[in-house]
């Protein structure tokens, strides 16, 4: 079995990413830029992270899954905590996303929006730009909205998610091409 391409890791103006040696980038994800990759953190198949004029800070443990866009604007970084999960397809675009917290396949959050830790932004919504999500919060709906509080098992269940994304990078890592 051939092993597996590599990914695209781009330098841009200066700044070359730093990813953790035990951060893990699938072969087709794009990673550009002013991006920092924590211990345990990965970037799946077909992932973007685009970081030209401003950071993206990916925290410890965090999953950036298949086909997700994370990329930011002027006076608009991408913070992503530890414990993350980004579902696929989502869009992340200049907010932060405190620690454990899960948000859903196809969401999409725009700049200046922060969610706070242990929230689940649910698949298909869009938090508007500046929104405040406080932390343990259901967000649902185009545009987002707070609709309850989670519980503790829920917040567990979001933990639980990310860690089951880093044994997956373990099978992952030493996949090879059939």
């Amino acid at each position: 079995m051939a092993p597996m391409a590599e990914p695209l890791i781009l330098s841009l103006a200066g700044h070359t990413p730093d990813l953790h040696p035990d951060s893990w980038v699938a072969p087709n994800a794009t990673v550009i830029g002013q991006v920092i990759l924590g211990a345990g953190a990965s970037a799946w198949y077909g992932a973007i992270l685009r970081a030209e004029v401003e950071p993206i800070d990916i925290g410890a443990g965090t999953n950036i899954q298949d086909n997700v866009t994370i990329h930011v604007d002027p006076g608009f970084p991408a913070r992503i905590g530890s414990g993350v999960s980004v579902g696929h397809n989502a869009v992340l675009h200049g907010c932060t996303v405190e620690d454990d917290s899960l948000v859903g396949m196809g969401a999409v959050v725009l700049n200046g929006a922060v969610i706070g830790a242990g929230s689940l932004i649910a698949a298909g919504a869009v938090v508007p730009q500046g929104a405040v999500i406080p932390p343990g919060s259901m967000v649902a709906g185009v545009p987002g909205k707070v609709r309850r509080q989670l519980g503790d098992d829920e917040i567990a269940g979001i933990r639980t998610n990310a860690t089951l994304y880093q044994e997956l990078v373990k099978v992952h890592r030493d996949a090879g091409n059939a």
